[in-house]
């Protein structure tokens, strides 16, 4: 199958304005390429053949001339854990296999606005639950670079179509990583924004604290695009505010008003560079270090001190939120019933016994422990405390510095079973990105290079984070590296 058409959103709005060819020509093209290549990737759950009606709209939006949004006729995918109304929702489990989404998520509503195609609902790891996306009750997704190896995880479906070029972009969403690890993977962009910039109404919770929405993308101009499209707040979700541009509080602090005139500092983390992180992708981040430094950053070391305690503090307060938000799921209401239980606990027992797979079970099993009478002192207190001192780490780094770099995961994907037996080693693939959770903090992923793994050259991910709700500093800084790696790259080659 050829493809003509454009590889990012920003030229793909251009090329249909100036009717090169039309929303239904593009968004048939993308379900035609589902139904040739997603049989070997899995990527997605559920295809849309309503898409083209979509496209049909968004067609007759343009030839009106109200297409004063660039998503206008975009194909896009969406995360099966983001609700759609009318359609299916599992969030990659049995116990929803049958659930039909009541309302739209405020982000889809959004985009809906905007007049995206929606082309379908992605693979996940359940609930969400998961580096690889093999925790999926539906099967594993496969990494378009090798079919051997894992895309990451949760968000493995949306990340896997973007880079097989099945969908234009995708909305993923991000607990402790859940979007910049699989971008790493799968080599795109992952935007994970500040906590509260974007509404978790329609999102089926994990945990309430960590989650966001956030997108996957072939460049940082699309997750720009995207993120412009569904951020602000809700008064469906009270935790979402309504966030001004401003110029940086260090800039604030140096008595500067103009940001963009301002040399950028680089803080690079000397924690994020012991044992564990991978050789290989070691010296690509340390290159990607070099490309910061030919945008025009100046680069320094810093330390955060807590960073270490990082995953355990996760490991905590994650489960103990999984317990209470999958409480809901009881054979009641929604979602799979036992028919052979007979007295209540019973429906209980054997809908969730039958419906959750051993990732959520274990997950549901160390939050109750972590939250149970003598231990939730001992136990969740104690991760809320540290918590904190990671939040402050970030507090401390970001007075000297602009924004913050290092590997977005400390290997490249990884073989399927490679971890499966291991949870521990599965949880480790998160440790650079979990801290950024715990903050609220706004982070992206970035493509920095490749390593060789058995015959097949692998992407590495480019970890770029930035201070709480200054997403537009992070995206500015987070282009301009990636236009420096690109000339690189051809520097290279040539």
């Amino acid at each position: 199958m050829t493809n003509d058409f454009p590889k990012s959103i920003l030229a793909t709005a251009s090329a249909l304005r100036k009717r090169e060819f039309s929303c239904e020509e593009l968004t048939r093209y993308y379900l035609d390429a589902i139904g040739e290549k997603d049989g070997d990737i899995h990527a997605y759950l559920e295809v849309y053949a309503e898409a083209l009606e979509q496209a049909r709209a968004a067609d007759k939006r343009i030839s009106a001339g109200m297409s004063n949004s660039p998503l206008v006729g975009i194909p896009i995918a969406v995360k099966d854990n983001i609700l759609i109304e009318g359609r299916r929702a599992t969030a990659g489990s049995k116990i929803l296999e049958n659930y039909t989404a009541a309302y739209d998520a405020t982000a889809i509503k959004k985009l809906k606005s905007s007049g995206a195609v929606f082309l379908g609902k992605t693979n996940m790891d359940e609930f969400a639950m998961g580096s690889s996306t093999e925790n999926s009750a539906f099967g594993p997704t496969k990494n378009p670079h090798d079919h051997s190896r894992v895309p990451g995880g949760s968000s493995g479906g949306s990340a896997a179509a973007v880079a097989a070029g099945l969908a234009l972009a995708a909305l993923g969403s991000d607990t402790g990583g859940s979007i910049r690890q699989p971008a790493s993977f799968c080599g795109i962009v992952g935007l994970k924004p500040s906590y509260g910039t974007v509404s978790r109404s329609g999102l089926i919770a994990m945990a309430s604290s960590l989650d966001q929405i956030g997108s996957l993308s072939s460049c940082v101009a699309d997750a720009r695009l995207l993120f412009e499209a569904i951020r602000g707040k809700d008064p469906l979700d009270s935790t979402t505010v309504e966030v001004k541009s401003q110029p940086s509080s260090r800039a604030q602090v140096e008595g500067k008003s103009k940001v963009k005139s301002q040399t950028v500092v680089v803080g690079v983390p000397k924690e994020y560079f012991g044992k564990g992180l991978d050789p290989g992708v070691a010296n690509v981040i340390q290159q990607a270090i070099k490309s910061c430094e030919a945008a025009g950053a100046v680069v320094k070391e810093i330390s955060l001190p807590h960073s270490d305690y990082a995953l355990a503090t996760y490991y905590i307060v994650m489960p103990a939120e999984v317990s209470a938000n999958l409480a809901r799921f009881d054979g009641i209401r929604y979602g799979h019933h036992s028919a052979q239980a007979g007295k209540l606990l019973a429906v209980y027992e054997k809908s969730r016994a039958e419906g959750f797979g051993p990732e959520p079970k274990r997950r549901i099993m160390l939050g109750t422990f972590a939250l149970s009478h003598g231990y939730y002192d001992a136990y969740y207190l104690k991760a809320q405390k540290v918590r904190r001192l990671i939040r402050d780490d970030f507090a401390k780094a970001f007075s000297e510095v602009d924004v913050i770099v290092g590997p977005t995961a400390p290997t490249p994907a990884f073989r399927f079973g490679e971890k499966t037996q291991d949870p521990l080693q599965m949880y480790l693939a998160d440790i650079y990105t979990v801290a950024v959770n715990l903050a609220g903090l706004p982070a992206i992923s970035i493509k920095a290079g490749w390593v060789e793994r058995d015959g097949h050259n692998l992407p590495v991910g480019l970890q770029i984070i930035g201070r709480w709700f200054e997403e537009d500093a992070l995206l500015d800084f987070a282009e301009k590296v990636e236009v420096a790696l690109a000339f690189k790259t051809l520097s290279t080659k040539s």
